[in-house]
């Protein structure tokens, strides 16, 4: 039997594949720096949700995104500020701007809440792709963990070419040792995340 938690799995699963996964599981479910664990759950469902939202069908479809107006069919749970990054990063990322990323800001996200949204929205299209990929469904959503947000903003953060503030790899404090690559220079994936480093380490951890 494959261990959990894929044991309706068809094909065989390696242990410390599925182990990563029930990692980032229990990772989602937990507090993160800037949603807690219900919200980030409801990130997980939001996700999942957008491929049948009417709006982002018709913006996918047109010449430009901004060319169609309207409301995203959401579950209700997160401000709608949340849901159109969620929506957006999932339907449509390879049209995002920074014009649409400064919006985004000015609707009420910061820019760490927004890379949360991001690490969710990562982590959550793999483990689907996955199970997809192995001929199961959708794991279920995990149970929520209890606690408040960090709100831990790493102080080597600092603007630079992304549109978020990152950290160099100079820049790196204690608190976010083991976060890069040793052995190479990190990638501008590892760097894009970084003003929320547990989300680097629980990404690369789950790859």
């Amino acid at each position: 039997m494959n261990p959990a938690p894929y044991e309706a799995a068809p094909l065989e699963i390696r242990a410390d594949l599925a182990a990563a996964h029930r990692r980032a599981r229990d990772h989602l479910a937990r507090p993160g720096a800037w949603w807690d664990g219900r919200q980030r759950v409801a990130l997980i469902a939001e996700t999942r949700h957008a491929l049948q939202c009417r709006l982002c069908r018709e913006r996918k479809a047109a010449l430009s995104p901004a060319a169609v107006a309207g409301m995203h069919d959401s579950l209700g749970e997160l401000p709608e500020a949340a849901v159109e990054a969620v929506h957006r990063i999932r339907t449509d990322p390879g049209r995002l701007t920074r014009s649409w990323f400064n919006n985004v800001i000015r609707s009420g996200l910061s820019p760490e809440q927004y890379v949360e949204i991001v690490s969710v929205v990562a982590h959550t299209v793999a483990l689907d792709t996955f199970a997809r990929g192995v001929g199961i469904p959708q794991l279920p959503l995990p149970d929520v963990s209890d606690g408040a947000p960090s709100c831990h903003r790493p102080s080597g953060a600092k603007p630079g070419p992304a549109w978020v503030p990152w950290i160099e790899p100079e820049g790196l404090t204690e608190a976010e040792a083991g976060i890069y690559p040793t052995a190479r220079p990190p990638a501008n994936i590892h760097r894009a995340m970084s003003l929320v480093p547990a989300e680097v380490r629980s990404f690369f951890d789950l790859c």
